[in-house]
């Protein structure tokens, strides 16, 4: 297998209210919610970078489609790493995201390694760190 991530899933509760999240909320680009026609199709793609999209699909929808039980979400299982450029974007993203509705699980701050950052948690769970990391720029 050659290690190239082309699509993550998040698994939702409510699709419309994440769909607003993070396009109305946070500015994700998509065409909004496809497969509707579709029992248990109901997604929706946002454009993240070259290559790369981020599906939001209801959990009830993964559970069928991959044949395994549904268990209560956890936010410790997975998270998504947003770098940016400096503290400043950091505070940026962190504020938008707030706005957005998201739950601050850790306020921006200086790290161990001497980067700055946060987390948030969206709507569902899923946790979000966004990072300033000055020793790994090109991830920015």
């Amino acid at each position: 297998m050659k290690p190239h991530i082309t699509l993550l899933t998040l698994g939702v509760d409510d699709l419309e209210r994440s769909v607003a999240f993070y396009q109305g909320g946070l500015g994700f680009n998509t065409e909004g919610i496809i497969g509707a026609e579709f029992e248990k199709g109901a997604v929706a793609f946002f454009n993240l970078q070259a290559g790369l999209k981020l599906a939001l699909w209801p959990r009830s929808s993964i559970a069928a489609d991959t044949g395994l039980t549904r268990n209560p979400p956890s936010s410790t299982d997975f998270t998504i790493g947003h770098n940016v450029g400096s503290q400043v974007e950091v505070d940026e993203v962190m504020d938008q995201a707030t706005k957005a509705g998201a739950a601050i699980v850790k306020p921006a701050q200086a790290t161990f390694y001497g980067g700055y950052a946060g987390y948030f948690k969206d709507p569902d769970g899923h946790i979000w760190e966004v990072v300033f990391n000055p020793t790994i720029s090109s991830l920015g």
